[in-house]
Formats: C-alpha cells, sequence, structure tokens
C-alpha cells in the first residue's frame, strides 16, 4: 500500500470511497507520523481518542454512502480556533489552560462534512508574528534545511507556521490557518505549500481568537491547489453569528480546476519590483509571467501607487485593533491570573506575565497610535491610506484585469533567531501580502520554485472580491508548470 501519509486529500477521498482503505488507517498514520516529528514542534496538542473516534464515525457514515465532502480526511486546527472541549490558547500563557465549551464557525463545517480532527497546531503569539518564534510553546521549525549539509533550522513563516510546517511534513492532509497580513501566504510560501486567504467576509470568523477584527480571515494550508479548493468549500460560508460574514452562495471551488485561462488579463505591478529585490525572485515572477502566458493568458503592467504606504498603515491599523482585542485579557473573567495588591496591579501583572515581547510591543503600539492627540495623526491616517490601496485595486480591475501576479514573499525560509533582534526587518517580510488584506481581496500562494539553496519560493496571485475560483484556476496553471516540491526527512 501507498503511504498513506503521502496522499493529497483528493486522492484520499477515492481511496477511502473505494475502499482500499479506511479513514481509522489513515488517521493512524498521520498520528504515528506525529509523534515521530515532534522535533518540528508543528502540534501543540495532539487528539489520539478523538481522532479515532471521528475516524471510526466516519467510517461507518461511508459504508452507508453518507460520508461527506470531507469523510475521513485528518486535518490540523490552528490553535486560534476554538474547539469544544479541547484547549484552545492562541499559543499565549494568557491562555494556557482555556478549554472552550462552543466550537469555532469554521472547525464546525469541517466536523459536519465529516473530517477528523488530529489536533491543535502551533502558532506564533495571537497570530503575531511572521516566523513563529513568538509562540509560548516554542518555535514552529520548517521541514526544509538549506542544501550543502548546513544544519540550521529555519522557520516555516507565520504566523500559522504550525499549520504549514505540519502540512509540508505530511502530519495531516490539510490544515486550518488565518491571515491578517499574510500569515497564510508567507508559511504557505516557505514550506512549498498552498495557501489561500480568502476574500474578507467570506470565512466566519466566529470562535477564532481575535487579533485585528478588520483584516484577520480564516483559510486552508494544503498540499494541491486541488485540495486547497476542497477545503475552502467547507471552511466558507454565511455566518449570522458574525456581522462581517457576507451572505452569498459558495461556489463548488474545485470545478475551478482545471478551467482555461485563455483571455484572461494578468497584471503585473510595476511597485512590486522592489529596490534590491533579488535576481531569484525577479526569475521567479519572470517565469511565472510566462507560464500563464503559455497557457493563454494575457499580460500587462498595472499600477498601484499607495501600495509603498501599505506597510506602515498596516503596523498602524493592526496593532490598533490589537490593543482593543486584547484589553479582555485582564486577569478577571478568564486564562491567566497574576495576584497584585490592587485590581490595577493584578491587570499590570498579569498582562505583563502572560503576553510574550512581540505581543506587548502591538499593543503599545496600537495604544499609542489610539490615544489622544494621536488618534488623528496616525490612525484615522493610516484608515485613508487604506482606503487609497483598496482604490488602486478597484481601478485596476475596473480596466479588465482579471488578477495581479507578484512575488508572494521577499526571500526564501531565514534561521531561527536570525531576524528576531529587529522588528522592521521582521515585519518586511509582509511587504508583499499586506496589501491583500488592506483591501479586503482574496490572494493564493502557489509553490512555484526554488532558490540557490534549494528552498522553496512562491508566487502570489490577487484577485478580485469573491472571485477565489478565478485564483484556484490560475494557481493550478502554475502548480502544472513548477510541479509539487516535498521536503526530505531528517526529523
Amino acid at each position: 500500500m501507498t503511504d498513506l501519509t503521502s496522499l493529497t486529500i483528493a486522492e484520499a477521498r477515492v481511496g477511502l470511497a473505494n475502499k482500499s482503505f479506511t479513514s481509522l488507517e489513515l488517521t493512524d498514520a498521520h498520528l504515528q507520523a506525529i509523534e515521530g516529528a515532534r522535533a518540528l514542534n508543528a502540534f501543540v496538542l495532539s487528539t489520539p481518542d478523538q481522532a479515532r473516534a471521528m475516524a471510526r464515525a466516519a467510517d461507518a457514515r461511508i459504508a452507508k454512502g453518507e460520508g461527506g465532502p470531507l469523510g475521513g480526511i485528518p486535518l490540523g486546527i490552528k490553535d486560534l480556533f476554538a474547539t469544544r472541549n479541547v484547549r484552545t490558547t492562541a499559543c499565549s500563557k494568557n491562555l494556557g489552560n482555556f478549554v472552550p465549551p462552543y466550537e469555532s464557525t469554521v472547525s464546525s463545517q469541517l466536523w459536519r462534512d465529516g473530517a477528523v480532527m488530529l489536533g491543535k497546531l502551533n502558532n506564533d503569539e495571537f497570530a503575531m508574528g511572521s516566523s513563529n518564534e513568538t509562540s509560548c510553546f516554542g518555535p514552529v521549525v520548517n521541514p526544509w534545511r538549506r542544501q550543502g549539509g548546513e544544519s540550521a533550522h529555519l522557520v516555516p513563516g507565520g504566523s500559522s507556521g504550525g499549520s504549514a510546517s505540519a502540512v509540508a511534513a505530511l502530519l495531516c492532509m490539510g490544515a486550518t490557518a488565518t491571515d491578517t497580513g499574510g500569515s497564510i501566504r508567507q508559511p504557505a510560501a516557505f514550506t512549498a505549500t498552498v495557501g489561500m486567504k480568502p476574500t474578507y467576509g467570506r470565512c466566519s470568523r466566529w470562535g477564532i481568537v481575535a487579533f485585528a477584527s478588520s483584516l484577520d480571515q480564516a483559510g486552508p494550508i494544503a498540499r494541491s491547489v486541488r485540495d486547497a479548493a476542497i477545503l475552502m468549500r467547507s471552511m466558507a460560508g454565511h455566518d449570522p453569528r458574525d456581522t462581517t460574514s457576507v451572505n452569498r452562495p459558495v461556489p463548488d471551488y474545485e470545478a475551478s480546476i482545471g478551467k482555461s485561462v485563455k483571455g484572461m488579463k494578468i497584471g503585473i505591478p510595476k511597485e512590486y519590483r522592489l529596490d534590491g529585490m533579488s535576481t531569484e525572485i525577479e526569475k521567479l515572477w519572470r517565469d511565472g509571467a510566462n507560464w500563464l502566458k503559455v497557457a493563454g493568458a494575457e499580460l500587462v503592467e498595472v499600477s498601484l501607487p499607495h501600495t509603498k504606504y501599505a506597510l506602515p498603515a498596516y503596523y498602524i491599523v493592526a496593532p490598533a485593533e490589537a490593543s482593543s482585542n486584547l484589553a479582555r485579557y485582564d486577569g478577571v473573567r478568564y486564562g491567566l491570573r497574576v495576584p497584585g495588591r490592587s485590581i490595577s496591579e493584578m491587570y499590570e501583572n498579569t498582562r505583563a506575565e502572560g503576553f510574550g515581547a512581540e505581543v506587548r510591543r502591538r499593543v503599545m503600539i496600537g495604544t499609542y497610535v489610539l490615544s489622544a492627540g494621536y488618534y488623528d495623526a496616525y490612525y484615522l491616517r493610516a484608515q485613508k491610506v487604506r482606503t487609497l490601496i483598496k482604490k488602486d485595486f478597484e481601478d485596476c480591475f475596473a480596466t479588465g484585469v482579471t488578477a495581479i501576479l507578484t512575488p508572494a514573499t521577499p526571500s526564501s525560509a531565514f534561521g531561527i533567531g536570525e531576524k528576531g533582534g529587529d522588528p522592521i526587518e521582521m515585519y518586511l517580510n509582509d511587504i508583499f501580502t499586506v496589501t491583500v488584506n488592506m483591501a479586503g481581496l482574496p490572494g493564493i500562494a502557489v509553490p512555484a520554485g526554488k532558490d540557490r539553496q534549494a528552498l522553496p519560493l512562491g508566487l502570489q496571485l490577487i484577485g478580485r472580491p469573491f472571485d477565489e475560483e478565478t485564483l484556484f484556476t490560475l494557481g493550478e496553471v502554475i502548480e502544472q508548470a513548477a510541479g509539487r516540491f516535498t521536503p526530505e526527512r531528517w526529523w
């Protein structure tokens, strides 16, 4: 029998339907892989008993012909998603023992469609980070290594580094993730996985620990574009409990795979050609454009003039919203409590001990830009810039552009601890991705090549609002041209 962990969701779905193996066998294979890959620190909690119970239930439904779209497929859940009666911490000491009595909408829809939960995946604390080094459980290790025998461990990107690392290392067949400024697409690019950030409002945020409410969006990380499309159909949908959730029909995203791209107009934004951009990223971008051109798409240069303001504006808006959202972690209602001589001292002690350095930094920035005398100068101005960024995209798409092609990241994965001393250098990892969140658009990262150290590089496609289908179509063209990449096992 083929190693069950090497199957894609699409392949496993066929094997389960044909009775080539059971969901219990598939689940056990992944649980064994998780135990053998503890060195990656991708899972912060495995749930073997629950996984096997869900797998047995899935097998019973499959036997009756009622398996569901994800019947028997084992998945990992980012530790930002509330899971009923299963510890959910956002990888922070502040929520170290929190066991929610409810289920997030996105994960409940996955279980509704028959998926199996293997456990909870590591992430940057409260999703704040670009390397998965800020987790209270320690950093996640990228399963990829530099060519030439160098033993340094690499970051998988963040904040969804646990999701990306687990999918790349074949520990789960797919994973939930969240994207506030690139936290699905950047780790996907660093690990040669596919990451889809949907249009804002396409997936419910109910039951997901909030970072920046106007930017956060749930999405899948998977091994292939088709798998991402399969997961996306189950994750998406209107939720009356989330006031930002959009009431639109959910398409059959998988049906978009393999469609022709002939006649599609693909924009190449000149502002994404940065000073000092590496020749490898330039070549990757040209290769992607050529693959789409060969497939029948038309390439056009476009301008997004306010792109250069996106990163500074993002790092005002996101911390401001984080400051507001994280005010609830005060030691009173739930989570960590560190006593003090007064209630004010208890607040201070709890938040000082419960939050890590990066979260404290962003809360302080956010509180500052929202304070009297600075709100207009910083926060209000950043929101005006955000409106201009959104208009840039609207003007571009109004000319008939179908989608926009850019690099996903400015480099390949870097070493653990390599950029931790310089927050600004770390924030620059989001330079190609934050515009998508600021404008509320869909974006997908697809593996497209390797650098000179044999580390994966990805391309990003940005689409029109609620046109994820076109991104899946275009992404599959790039995937077919580039091929798929799997790290050599070393852990």
